[in-house]
């Protein structure tokens, strides 16, 4: 259908794109399409046949909860520890009970299930009447009944599903089997069992623990009655004499204070005053000695007293001076009165004086008489502390034991009492009931692994088939493999390839315009004067390529001659129905007049030098430096040179070609060549130092663009090359 430019839908254009991995990934499973979905489909009807096929079964779920037990035979601290490890490990050691092969023989025997054929059946199992014996038909035989008993512990364990339920201390018991009532029974009687047995280990664990708990106290009371007498008789042999002693967190006993310590204590304190008195004492004796301003002569009253007297008589004396002369007998009588108060002051200062030096000698006498009473006591201290060091490690192991002793004594009474309780940490949370409906099998669950597996099949065989076929099948992987820049691809036509480049419209003419477009990208100079069109077979299109490639360079308006550098096989000529009686091996053997050899094609802007009769050896003619020569004088005659190359691989004139230009396009077929081919041709066109512009992959099919490479060709342009071309 036309669009709205006029020109037809185009079916290779994408409206989005994705990554290159993911479009890879597309293009992979479209390819395979019907053989994904076959298998898949396959897959689906495998589940559905055998979900028709299966058995009903049934599941019964009865939970219980586990408390952490504590099975302790001494509280000790170090002996048994708590925590989150010792938590998973009692946990741990829960659910592997709860899948032991003793309680499956303890079900099995507290059901009889040896002997019941309907649990068996139950099961599926048809009994060989050989070796497992009928129960409806006499009795059984031991070697039977041991045969059935191993038969059913087996069907116990295969069946029974234990599911701890997460961040808790429930577990739920689940039993599967082909009767519902008999799921149902099994699980509760699991329970049932699995509390009995837990009873009857602690039951046993208790009596255990009672009689190693008995020899122990015995042991540890001789222990401690001889430990105490040894610190008692320490103490009294040493005179060591407690006041006062405590006991720790631990039970530890811990001395606060001995008889010498508290005395040491308190002759220190009085020797510490007597010290500060005797410092005083002597600050006082010595400072201002016989002075009348000395402070304690000052704070005298007595002398206090005289001198206020003395001041008020020598008031007196100065207004009778003042008045009469010194001599008048009233003033004489006060001069008297002054001068016996001055000797009475200097009398009583120089007692007061005397008692300073009495006072300081007291104290000193004081002061070391306590300095040798506490230099004795430190002595017997210093004594005693070192006597108390193997006091204390006898009052440390008596101690010990009796801490030991009141411990286990109280542990021996707890488990007196829990012996005779009983008391289980496991208790039954849900009974079992009959199942109603079948837990299996399940047509969603199964339809729905059956889809897994299918498609987990069908992506191996995908990759599988994508190894062994080894071709480039998708514009995605050129760069991915070999790390060139695509200049573009061309699609499949089933059209003649010069009726599809005559039309400027056709996809197959945009394809090549947009290769031009790159490729001009490519140089710093645009597009490259001179290059090759290699593939790394025959029958890719390179050819063509380089037919379209000249054709649409000739429609922009510049000169381009086509060469057909294919002299074992060449093309050219018949794309452009021309003869090839003369060409590019008579330039290359000699003839110099290379002008005449080109010839003018019915296209714009589009010479051609004919590839020529066909040489001996053409890598000979094109080892020389002649294609050098040849190719240079093209160059000057016009603006473009394409050469048609040979394949590269078994050939070695595409190499040689390489060397005399400025470099090669290398032209892949879509599902042809293999990556190992294409990797080698890569390689050999490095090796001659060969600049690859980049890769064109052909004959690329519409399905394999029509999921989102995203290389298109609605560009949105004139209808016209020469707007384009502008």
């Amino acid at each position: 259908m036309p669009s709205a430019s006029g020109r037809p839908k185009n079916p290779y254009d994408d409206s989005y794109t994705l990554p290159p991995i993911l479009k890879q990934y597309w293009h992979t499973a479209t390819r395979w399409r019907w053989l994904i979905a076959a298998i898949i489909a396959a897959a689906l009807a495998i589940g559905l046949i055998i979900t028709l096929l299966s058995p009903a079964r049934y599941t019964a779920k009865a939970q219980i909860e586990i408390s952490r037990e504590q099975k302790k035979v001494t509280k000790v601290e170090g002996l048994d520890s708590d925590g989150a490890d010792r938590d998973l490990e009692f946990y741990e050691t829960q659910y592997t009970l709860l899948r032991a092969q003793s309680l499956a023989d303890r079900v099995a025997k507290a059901l009889h299930l040896a002997r019941r054929d309907a649990f068996f059946a139950a099961h599926g199992i048809d009994l060989d009447s050989d070796r497992f014996g009928v129960s409806g038909q006499g009795s059984l035989t031991a070697a039977q009944l041991q045969a059935r008993q191993k038969l059913a512990i087996d069907l116990l364990l295969e069946n029974i599903e234990i599911v701890p339920v997460r961040r808790s201390r429930l577990v739920n018991i689940s039993y599967t089997s082909r009767s519902a009532a008999t799921s149902a029974e099994i699980a509760n009687a699991w329970t049932r069992q699995f509390i009995a047995a837990s009873m009857d280990r602690q039951l046993a664990s208790t009596a255990d623990a009672r009689r190693f708990l008995e020899e122990r106290l015995a042991n540890l009371r001789v222990r401690l009655e001889q430990s105490e007498r040894e610190v008692v008789s320490y103490a009294s042999k040493n005179d060591i004499v407690t006041l006062s002693t405590t006991r720790d967190a631990e039970g530890k006993t811990q001395i606060q204070r001995t008889m010498v310590a508290s005395d040491l204590e308190a002759l220190n304190n009085a020797l510490n005053t007597a010290t500060a008195d005797r410092i005083a004492a002597e600050s006082r004796a010595t400072s201002g000695a016989g002075g009348s301003d000395n402070a304690e002569v000052l704070a005298n009253q007595t002398i206090a007293q005289l001198r206020q007297r003395r001041a008020d008589l020598a008031a007196e004396y100065a207004k009778l001076v003042v008045r009469f002369e010194p001599n008048y007998p009233s003033a004489k009588a006060l001069m008297v009165q002054i001068q016996d108060l001055d000797q009475s002051i200097a009398r009583e200062t120089r007692r007061v004086m005397t008692s300073r030096s009495l006072n300081y000698r007291e104290a000193l006498k004081r002061e070391n008489d306590l300095k040798a009473q506490v230099a004795a006591l430190k002595g017997r201290l210093d004594r005693q502390q070192h006597d108390a060091i193997q006091y204390n490690i006898y009052q440390r192991e008596a101690d010990t034991n009796r801490q030991l002793y009141d411990a286990l004594l109280q542990r021996y009474k707890e488990i007196g009492v829990a012996g005779m309780v009983g008391v289980s940490n496991i208790v039954v949370v849900d009974n079992a009931e009959v199942p109603q409906t079948p837990s299996a099998p399940s047509l969603p669950r199964n339809m729905a692994l059956a889809l897994v597996i299918g498609l987990g099949l069908a992506i191996a065989a995908t990759v599988g088939l994508e190894q062994i076929d080894e071709g480039v099948s998708n514009p995605g992987q050129i760069q991915q493999m070999f790390h060139l820049p695509l200049l573009g691809h061309v699609p499949l036509t089933d059209t003649d390839v010069t009726e599809s480049i005559e039309d400027p419209k056709s996809y197959f003419s945009e394809a090549y315009f947009t290769i031009r477009s790159n490729l001009a990208f490519t140089t710093d100079h645009g597009l490259p004067r001179s290059f090759i069109v290699t593939s790394t077979r025959p029958g890719e299109g390179k050819s063509t390529t380089s037919y379209s490639l000249a054709r649409i360079i000739g429609r922009t308006g510049r000169r381009v001659v086509l060469v057909d550098g294919d002299m074992r096989s060449p093309d050219i000529h018949h794309l452009l129905g021309l003869d090839n009686q003369a060409g590019l091996s008579n330039a290359l053997a000699g003839d110099d007049n290379i002008q005449a050899l080109v010839r003018p094609t019915a296209h714009k802007g589009v010479s051609v030098l004919t590839s020529g009769p066909k040489p001996p050896s053409a890598a000979e003619l094109l080892s020389s430096d002649r294609i050098r020569q040849v190719i240079n004088e093209l160059q000057g005659m016009f603006d473009h040179v394409v050469v048609d190359a040979p394949p590269i691989l078994g050939l070695s004139d595409a190499p040689l070609l390489g060397r005399a230009v400025e470099g090669a396009v290398l032209v892949v077929q879509a599902e042809g060549a293999a990556v190992r081919g294409i990797r080698a041709s890569i390689n050999r066109l490095r090796m001659v130092n060969t600049h690859i512009f980049g890769t064109i992959l052909t004959k690329l099919k519409a399905s394999d663009l029509a999921y989102g490479y995203g290389y298109g060709y609605g560009y949105g342009y004139g209808d016209t090359v020469e707007n384009r071309a502008g």
